[in-house]
């Protein structure tokens, strides 16, 4: 049986935050959910100085071309608490992470393929998986966000699902709708899709003692190799995470100068 999706989120309020928090569950079990407000993680120094070599070439271009204060603030925001989590588990700097995108825009880090890391980020609050385990995907989303009876429930759901909404009692029927979502689009991060697999094409149960993936008609989606879970995020926010356990086991040493090879880290590093 795969192990668990990851545990609770940890805050992380800052560059200086509390990282052995961080490092602690990526260690025991070889994955980690952090999260973090928008408001924390811009710094004080916004200069091009400052900003180009922590958000590396290609996010740099992606900020100056963002004109909307509020998208920009969220973007550099949710870049930062990226390439420091991912800093920290790989023993190295931010400067250093080398963070690239696959088709569709699914994040990686370029040269360590031994880790996986996903990205999402709503309003005010910012979250970033982290695993040594497998693939990885992780959703944010708004826990009062209104969407029974806006359509989305044709839109993104499966007939058993909505059989499930229907069987519910009024007032749960949104919260229920909102983890739906949410645990889709973690699948859909996880195995690379986004958007593209449409969520009426798969679905979940929402039972707490173990969330499953199912096919429109309510058979089983996937084998154990698959983990998910939901957490209430400070009553404000829910957020998912979708696990493909790989088998890799949870593996202490992350270090970048143990994970990748020599050559290249002198490249990644600029020392070459």
């Amino acid at each position: 049986m795969a192990a668990p999706a990851a545990g609770a989120p940890v805050l992380v309020s800052g560059p200086e935050g509390e990282w052995d928090e961080v490092l602690r569950p990526l260690s025991a079990g070889g994955t980690v959910v952090t999260y973090g407000r928008v408001t924390d993680w811009l710094p004080e120094d916004s200069g091009e100085r400052v900003l180009r070599p922590l958000l590396g070439p290609r996010d740099w271009g992606r900020f100056q071309r963002l004109t909307h204060r509020r998208v920009r603030e969220g973007f550099l925001a949710s870049r930062l608490l990226l390439k420091h989590t991912a800093a920290r588990v790989l023993a190295s700097s931010p400067e250093a992470v080398d963070l690239a995108y696959k088709p569709g825009g699914r994040p990686y880090l370029r040269g360590c393929d031994q880790i996986d890391i996903s990205l999402s980020h709503t309003e005010e609050v910012m979250v970033v998986g982290v695993t040594r385990r497998g693939l990885l995907g992780v959703d944010v989303e708004r826990a009062e966000r209104p969407m029974v009876g806006t359509g989305v429930e044709f839109q993104a759901c499966t007939p058993h699902e909505r059989e499930l909404l229907d069987s519910l009692p009024e007032q749960t029927r949104n919260s229920a709708l909102v983890r739906l979502w949410t645990l889709k689009e973690a699948y859909s991060k996880a195995i690379g899709q986004g958007l593209r697999f449409r969520f009426t094409e798969f679905g979940f149960t929402l039972d707490d003692a173990r969330i499953r993936l199912q096919r429109p008609d309510g058979s089983p989606g996937t084998g154990p190799e698959w983990s998910f879970g939901t957490f209430a995020l400070e009553s404000d926010y829910v957020v998912s995470a979708a696990l493909r356990d790989e088998g890799f086991g949870a593996a202490e040493d992350t270090a970048a100068d143990t994970t990748l090879d020599q050559s290249l880290l002198g490249v990644l590093l600029g020392r070459l």
